[in-house]
């Protein structure tokens, strides 16, 4: 038997937590999802923070998302350059593998990578981007979310939410560079949204397409 004695026990709680009061309920699905593949019609571009997982803020079932999470939910420019590219490469699959059928960025408040980028940028520190060997280059991506920063008094009364929402937009506008996106959402096969999650309120904030605002959306229980 292996040597559990070093793994977290939090974990083991909690799996043991899923095997008696999920499981039961979601077996069948496990087993159609082993069976059958996965085919989730969303994507989300999400943050690694522990406090904002797309699971759990859209009471997600298994099978129903496919999440690619990284420090401030950035998305890269299209460039294929040979290089190692973890997001571009969950994106392409998600688009052509899965055939997802909508893309959403989610930002989320207290970001800890729009923080460092800022603190960096202000001189204030940003200890952790200077010291590290890939955060720094990584957060570099924010730089030009800046120049979508709306002029809205409302939204620039909070520098940091500004610019987390400012983020969101820039990503949608960095998806739009993969040709294989671009294409389909000309042809009307994959649709962009953007959307920032308050982890203070729980509130969910939407990107208005056409006013390129963000607001709180209506929600029928």
């Amino acid at each position: 038997m292996a040597d559990m004695s070093r793994f977290p026990n939090r974990l083991l709680r909690g799996y043991a937590a899923f095997r008696e009061q999920r499981l039961p309920h979601e077996s069948s699905r496990y087993r159609v999802l082993a069976d059958a593949g996965q085919r989730p019609r969303t994507m989300i571009v999400g943050c690694c923070d522990s406090r904002a997982a797309p699971e759990t803020i859209f009471d997600a079932a298994p099978g129903e998302l496919f999440v690619v999470r990284n420090v401030a939910n950035l998305v890269p420019p299209y460039d294929p350059d040979g290089e190692y590219h973890g997001t571009s490469a969950a994106i392409e699959f998600g688009v052509m593998g899965l055939k997802v059928q909508h893309i959403v960025v989610l930002g989320h408040g207290r970001c800890g990578g729009v923080q460092a980028y800022m603190a960096a940028r202000d001189g204030q520190g940003g200890a952790i981007a200077s010291a590290s060997d890939f955060i720094g280059k990584w957060i570099s991506l924010i730089a030009p979310a800046e120049a979508f920063i709306c002029e809205d008094p409302a939204e620039t009364s909070d520098a940091q939410r500004a610019l987390e929402f400012a983020s969101v937009r820039k990503a949608i506008e960095n998806l739009r560079t993969f040709p294989t996106i671009r294409s389909l959402e000309e042809i009307g096969e994959i649709e962009l949204h953007g959307a920032w999650f308050d982890i203070s309120t729980g509130e969910l904030h939407l990107l208005d397409p056409q006013s390129g605002r963000f607001a709180i959306p209506e929600v029928t229980p």
